[in-house]
């Protein structure tokens, strides 16, 4: 079984485009997930509390001013770039207000992997990723309801209670759990990253299944922006590790860690709230994200800039 789960976590990229052909081409292969994505989400987030050190919170505790610096671009520069996008694309409302959801969701678990593998500062990218998490469920229905208020009425209470129970919820459960396994931790730790994998995967499939017909309709433009809205986040998060005279390693970190956004949370919101059109940009945005943080590792793995393997 562990080693079926690192298969997953490994070839994370693969799956999740491989699942999504599969939904766009065959949608009732995913639809009956419809009923249980919030819960699958909550998988991944149990799984990331069971993974998370002790050691990062104390990382966090030495170096608050850049953790502090990387959350706040974060939550500033994506959902600006979500807004701008929906609004310079004339999507639709329901499609507008996908991109915001997508930029206002905080950092994914997926970007500490990439990060380790690009080489880049893992700590500070899992210590960011912890803080925005833990912050979720005040600033995303927040910047949500400000931002996405234009495109669609917003139900923010309603919104903070989903991020509460499916990411806050699970993520401390995980870290409480740490300490009552004891010596089975180490097998449920290998098993998480894979159970995190596949519930992603099959969340963003179920998406994409639920709008088949959309895709094809509106597909190049709506995927345009996705890539877009990607491409800004890596430029973004590079551009302010210069100005906040980070090294290369923290610059590789934030620009990762902005341009991958939790896009599964951003699809699990909004096919909770709105519909499956709201879902659209965060099905292609995880599947686009994943890609590219996979294709910028092996080109600096190449190089020699990265690990050949993550670690155990």
């Amino acid at each position: 079984m562990a080693r079926i789960a690192e298969l997953l976590a490994r070839h994370l990229a693969l799956l999740t485009l491989a699942a999504a052909v599969a939904a766009y081409l065959h949608p009732p292969l995913f639809l009956p997930f419809g009923h249980v994505f919030l819960w699958l989400f909550a998988a991944t987030m149990l799984a990331l509390g069971l993974v998370l050190e002790p050691a990062e919170a104390r990382a966090v505790a030495r170096e608050p001013r850049a953790v502090a610096l990387g959350v706040l671009a974060q939550f500033t520069v994506m959902p600006a770039a979500g807004y701008a996008v929906a609004r310079l694309g004339g999507f639709p409302p329901e499609l507008a207000l996908g991109f915001v959801i997508v930029g206002a969701a905080p950092g994914a678990m997926a970007s500490n992997v990439i990060v380790y593998l690009a080489g880049g500062a893992t700590a500070y990218s899992v210590a960011m990723t912890t803080v925005a998490t833990f912050l979720s469920p005040l600033a995303t229905p927040a910047l949500v309801e400000w931002l996405g208020g234009a495109f669609l009425p917003v139900p923010f209470w309603s919104m903070m209670g989903t991020v509460l129970w499916t990411v806050v919820l699970p993520l401390a459960a995980g870290m409480a759990l740490q300490r009552r396994l004891g010596p089975r931790l180490d097998a449920a730790r290998a098993l998480a990253p894979g159970v995190a994998a596949l519930a992603i995967v099959v969340i963003c499939a179920y998406a994409v299944a639920a709008n088949q017909a959309r895709i094809a309709a509106a597909g190049p433009a709506v995927f345009g922006a996705v890539v877009a809205l990607n491409a800004a986040g890596y430029a973004a998060g590079w551009g302010l590790g210069r100005l906040f005279r980070f090294d290369r390693r923290r610059r590789l970190a934030l620009a990762i860690e902005i341009g991958m956004q939790n896009a599964g949370l951003g699809v699990a919101l909004a096919l909770a709230h709105f519909g499956p059109a709201t879902a659209l940009p965060g099905a292609l945005f995880a599947v686009w994200c994943v890609l590219t943080g996979a294709a910028a590792t092996a080109v600096l793995r190449r190089r020699g800039a990265a690990p050949a393997v993550p670690p155990a």
